[in-house]
């Protein structure tokens, strides 16, 4: 789930976003909002990578600047733009620099990503409204993948609460909801049932699961970890 956390808590209102920094994280999020219909611009202090980002056609546009410069930043347009994020992880203080430089022009929303965690302290310091470390949470998601290989889906609420969509444990096959009282066995809440192509959600008491088919539960890690897998 690839920067699930990431763009889930980004409005889904907003529709202009810009993107500082192209390297591999900076164009995987450009990619995945220009598919999505919003529009993307794009910086980067490297003239290469911007015409690679523009070559692989990920993004609307596309300016080679500095960052560190406030009135680059203004020339390009990037203070005008509700939405920024600022995917400088190698060199902390253009990262740091850039977000103040980004909050003290009254952008609304700042997403930063971070390499470490007092670079994550100094980011949230400077206005960082919100702050990502990819390199831990893939593989924090790697992890729980090759542990919890029915685990299709995770959304980490906070460091111990999480949704999860699973495939349905062969030992819940042709069961009800109320057979099988997840709440009281496990504590944990079924918010959906289904398949990809569609879901029930609020199943009633009464659907039968069955072997092939998906759930989504909300509820503590450690009770999710109890589930049959």
């Amino acid at each position: 789930m690839q920067n699930f956390k990431f763009l889930n808590n980004i409005r889904s209102n907003n529709r202009q976003f810009a993107v500082i920094g192209l390297g591999r994280f900076g164009r995987a999020v450009c990619e995945v909002l220009y598919k999505q219909g919003y529009q993307v611009l794009g910086t980067d202090i490297d003239e290469s990578l911007v015409a690679l980002a523009l070559s692989e056609r990920i993004l609307g546009n596309a300016i080679q600047l500095d960052s560190t410069k406030p009135s680059a930043l203004k020339e390009a347009g990037i203070f005008e733009i509700d939405t920024v994020i600022v995917a400088i992880g190698k060199y902390v203080e253009v990262s740091v620099v850039t977000t103040l430089n980004i909050k003290e022009a009254g952008v609304n929303y700042i997403a930063a990503k971070a390499s470490t965690e007092i670079h994550g302290k100094l980011l949230k310091k400077v206005g960082a409204d919100l702050v990502v470390f990819p390199e831990y949470d893939a593989g924090c998601e790697l992890a729980h993948r090759l542990t919890k290989p029915s685990i299709l889906e995770r959304l980490d609420l906070d460091p111990e609460h999480s949704i999860v969509e699973l495939t349905v444990p062969e030992v819940f096959h042709n069961k009800t909801l109320a057979e099988l009282e997840i709440r009281n066995k496990y504590g944990l809440n079924i918010v959906a049932v289904g398949s990809p192509a569609q879901f029930k959600i609020n199943p009633d008491p009464q659907e039968r699961l069955y072997k092939g088919l998906a759930m989504v539960v909300i509820g503590s890690n450690k009770d999710i970890q109890r589930l049959p897998m």
